[in-house]
């Protein structure tokens, strides 16, 4: 299946993408063990969640620029099948070069934002271990948010998010910091058609568990260790 064949989110810009059943059940199981391995030292600890940034976090002055530096190998199924997908074949590396991995419990969330400026226009998020929902805010005139979400995504566990495009560039998105979500149907939940499993949602409520998000993106500038020492000095 290429990214045209993906399934458009009813209602949403033809930009963004879900698709139920990403990753296997044994292959979700085998990511959070490796990630479960990883160093706690190289984890970033904030006031509502924690994040860790791979191969390495973004440098320079302006934290835009990533060092030189292979994907952890096991996202390597993933990265081939984002690239098997098409879905990065306009970005300047073609393929995801950095992965944000955020790890959620119940009641931690984001709040609304955009990406920035360092990626290219495209972000693909894999959803590990619970579900969560994505609201989404138009901008209005003035570049604000609206107070309001545009629209809600329920990211199933193993499933991917993909904006790109529009998307990405003229609406923010956040996670309200809730133990339980609500309001879970069809007249509420964008892409409700297109979830793999309605089973856990139809009471309309769901409790949250511990997820880890896997955000992947092709950061466009790319330095060697060298240059980002230099970078390094001067900030």
């Amino acid at each position: 299946m290429s990214a045209i064949d993906s399934p458009v989110l009813p209602g949403l810009p033809p930009s963004c993408h879900y698709v139920h059943s990403f990753i296997t059940p044994a292959e979700e199981e085998q990511i959070l063990d490796q990630i479960a391995r990883l160093p706690q030292s190289r984890w970033t600890v904030l006031s509502h969640r924690r994040l860790l940034s791979l191969p390495s976090s973004l440098v320079g002055s302006s934290k835009d620029a990533l060092i030189d530096a292979p994907m952890p190998t096991f996202l390597d199924s993933i990265v081939h099948r984002l690239e098997e997908h098409g879905y990065f074949e306009g970005s300047t590396h073609q393929a995801p070069n950095h992965v944000l991995i955020n790890e959620y419990r119940p009641g931690e969330g984001i709040m609304p934002h955009v990406d920035g400026p360092a990626y290219n226009p495209i972000t693909a998020t894999v959803s590990l271990g619970s579900h969560t929902v994505l609201d989404i805010y138009k901008k209005n005139a003035t570049g604000e948010r609206n107070a309001t979400p545009t629209w809600r995504i329920l990211q199933e566990p193993r499933s991917l998010l993909v904006t790109l495009g529009d998307m990405y560039v003229d609406t923010l998105h956040g996670i309200s910091e809730l133990t339980v979500d609500d309001h879970l149907d069809n007249d509420h939940i964008i892409n409700w058609e297109y979830l793999g499993d309605r089973k856990p949602f139809e009471s309309g409520k769901a409790e949250r568990d511990t997820r880890i998000s896997l955000t992947l993106r092709d950061v466009t500038r790319v330095t060697k260790l060298g240059g980002a020492l230099k970078f390094m000095k001067r900030s």
